[in-house]
């Protein structure tokens, strides 16, 4: 199984059209979507993680390209600067996908990579700038 993740930019035309259904029924892929902005008659960004066996997930891909969407990789990456953290928490309450978690016996915060979607809400809210987009 290969993973990817990836950033899709949809012409308004197929903004009505059901895409990531045909990737999940037709090409038996696993997607999550990690951040959706769908602007009404101009466009539609998603930035999506897919995962399936590698030719299932090479042929999805030349789906998407063949009917229009274009396709970036996903190049943002969050930076955690443990020194720079004074475990202050404000990047917890703010995370979507809880990959800043609390240990409260210990009062320190631990990050996870892997849950991480690169939103950027806790490169604004850090006070300390301990977080950073890394492209």
């Amino acid at each position: 199984m290969e993973k990817k993740r990836v950033v899709l930019t949809f012409p308004h035309e197929l903004l009505d059209k059901p895409i990531t259904y045909h990737l999940i029924k037709d090409y038996d892929l696993i997607v999550n979507l990690l951040r959706v902005k769908i602007t009404p008659k101009e466009e539609g960004v998603m930035v999506v993680e897919i995962e399936g066996d590698d030719d299932k997930l090479g042929a999805g891909i030349d789906y998407l390209k063949k009917i229009g969407v274009a396709i970036e990789p996903l190049i943002e990456d969050i930076k955690w600067d443990e020194k720079k953290c004074i475990h202050c928490t404000e990047c917890v309450t703010v995370c979507p996908t809880n990959a800043f978690v609390i240990d409260r016996q210990l009062m320190k915060i631990t990050f996870d990579k892997d849950k991480c979607i690169a939103c950027g809400l806790c490169v604004s809210i850090c006070p300390y700038r301990a977080m950073e987009i890394v492209i």
